[in-house]
């Protein structure tokens, strides 16, 4: 057996055992899940924008709130920004990619939604102008990176800042930090399944 195939996986277990055992993030995980619980509750969206593998967790992320999870049950307002390729390809050529997302937080979004931006280094310079384009308008933003936050550290309201420096690894971790979000959203809004 090839010995990156274990290294890989213990290295996996490794950066989810550091979040398990520090309680500060466990918090900041339950509290980014009752500040999207609080807003679906009152009516607003939770909207999410990542770049390339990101993008692909904030869609995956986001169907599993609009579509379902564990269980059936009434889909909830949420969607990821980059699927409209139209849009995305029109701002990125005729503004710049930087924009992409900030231009649809400022005609979608309102007081009380909420901005889930997924970065590895939390410096991607389209979701930091999208956190200052939320925070404008009174849109609750909430960072998944990874160790140091990056400049997203400064711009969110909720930073979950994996402890690895490792790509693939802070990846793993997002997902299955989205996926614990997920599942206390819809246990929260459906306590009756």
């Amino acid at each position: 057996m090839d010995n990156a195939i274990t290294k890989a996986i213990a290295s996996s277990i490794a950066a989810k055992q550091l979040i398990l055992d520090d309680k500060s993030f466990l918090l900041r995980i339950q509290k980014a899940a009752d500040i999207i619980i609080d807003a679906l509750k009152s009516g607003h969206r939770v909207l999410w924008c990542g770049n390339g593998g990101s993008a692909a967790d904030a869609q995956h992320l986001a169907a599993e709130l609009s579509g379902r999870f564990y269980f059936d049950r009434p889909p909830l307002n949420s969607e990821a920004l980059h699927c409209n390729t139209s849009y995305l390809t029109a701002v990125a050529n005729d503004y710049g990619y930087d924009l992409i997302y900030s231009r649809m937080i400022d005609g979608a979004c309102r007081p009380g939604d909420v901005l889930v931006g997924i970065s590895t280094s939390g410096n991607s310079k389209n979701i930091l102008f999208a956190f200052d384009k939320a925070r404008e308008l009174g849109v609750t933003t909430i960072a998944l990176t990874g160790s140091t936050g990056g400049s997203m550290a400064h711009k969110s309201d909720v930073l979950l800042n994996v402890p690895s420096n490792d790509t693939p690894r802070i990846q793993e971790c997002h997902i299955m930090i989205g996926h614990i979000i997920c599942e206390l959203v819809e246990k929260n809004l459906f306590p009756n399944h």
